[in-house]
């Protein structure tokens, strides 16, 4: 199986909470993983990443459905609605019918595309009002997945995920180790073999209750809070950035010497064209 991997959506695809600065935007993520799996299975294979972070549906649709069919994707993975979830307000019925809308666009170009539910971390009373906002989006995700022919991964069922290693410390990204595990179950799921090794964790080990209190405590200072006010603020990192790989590329390159590749035309262009603009 080889083709042209395209990869759409927010920072769930574009890599956030799998830090490494030597790739761009500053994170790799289980897409980056999963295309270079598909390099080293097959040369022939082409990615894309147009995922940025921060993104509403409509953005994600605005911005990169039509530039995501033009590279031809005989794959493309599709998550959008999560930042949605995750607004101060919000009609989830009207979300999903636009959801439905671009899917319907989506599947009728490209023969494989692949969804994704949003996994539940709302482990906290904090995060109880989402719940039933999740709960739906999965639902409706799942029920989309019959009737467009699309390639479901049931993320919110994956056992593995239960463990919070899993996840970077605002609970709402995976990890490292996470984005790992998913680029393996995706490639599973289209049936293709990889060589990823995958994460062996010991059990969890319970927290004394006081020091679950305070680590409670301390992820709502510190994440649940400047989450909630950069919504009501408006101010979102993705508006500064760029898709890490607007352009089909072969993963089989190696990811990280393409990085340096377009890092390199980067300052090229900011010398000589930004000089004189």
């Amino acid at each position: 199986m080889t083709g042209r991997f395209v990869a759409i959506g927010d920072s769930f695809t574009e890599g956030v909470g799998d830090p490494n600065l030597l790739y761009p935007n500053g994170v790799r993520g289980w897409a980056d993983r999963m295309a270079r799996q598909l390099g080293r299975a097959d040369n022939r294979w082409k990615y894309a990443n147009l995922a940025i972070r921060s993104k509403l549906l409509d953005e994600i649709v605005q911005e990169q459905l039509q530039d995501a069919i033009a590279l031809e994707p005989t794959v493309a993975s599709f998550y959008a609605g999560g930042n949605d979830i995750l607004s101060i307000r919000v009609d989830m019925n009207s979300v999903m019918e636009r959801y439905e809308a671009a899917l319907r666009e989506l599947t009728h170009a490209v023969p494989d595309v692949v969804l994704f539910t949003t996994f539940d971390t709302t482990s906290s009373r904090v995060l109880e009002p989402f719940r039933r906002r999740i709960s739906f989006y999965n639902n409706v995700v799942r029920d989309l997945s019959v009737s467009y022919n699309a390639i479901l991964v049931d993320h919110t069922r994956l056992s593995e995920f239960r463990d919070r290693r899993m996840w970077a410390p605002d609970r709402i990204h995976m990890s490292g180790a996470g984005h790992k595990v998913l680029a393996a179950e995706v490639l599973k799921t289209l049936g293709i073999p990889h060589t990823l090794k995958l994460p062996q964790l010991g059990p969890w080990e319970p927290r004394p209750w006081r020091q679950a209190v305070r680590t409670e405590s301390a992820w709502v200072r510190h994440e649940v809070l400047p989450l909630l006010r950069r919504r009501l603020s408006g101010v979102r990192e993705g508006d500064s950035l760029t898709p890490k790989w607007p352009e089909l590329v072969h993963p089989s390159d190696g990811m990280k010497r393409l990085a340096r590749s377009r890092a390199g035309d980067a300052v090229w262009v900011h010398e000589h064209v930004g000089a004189t603009a």
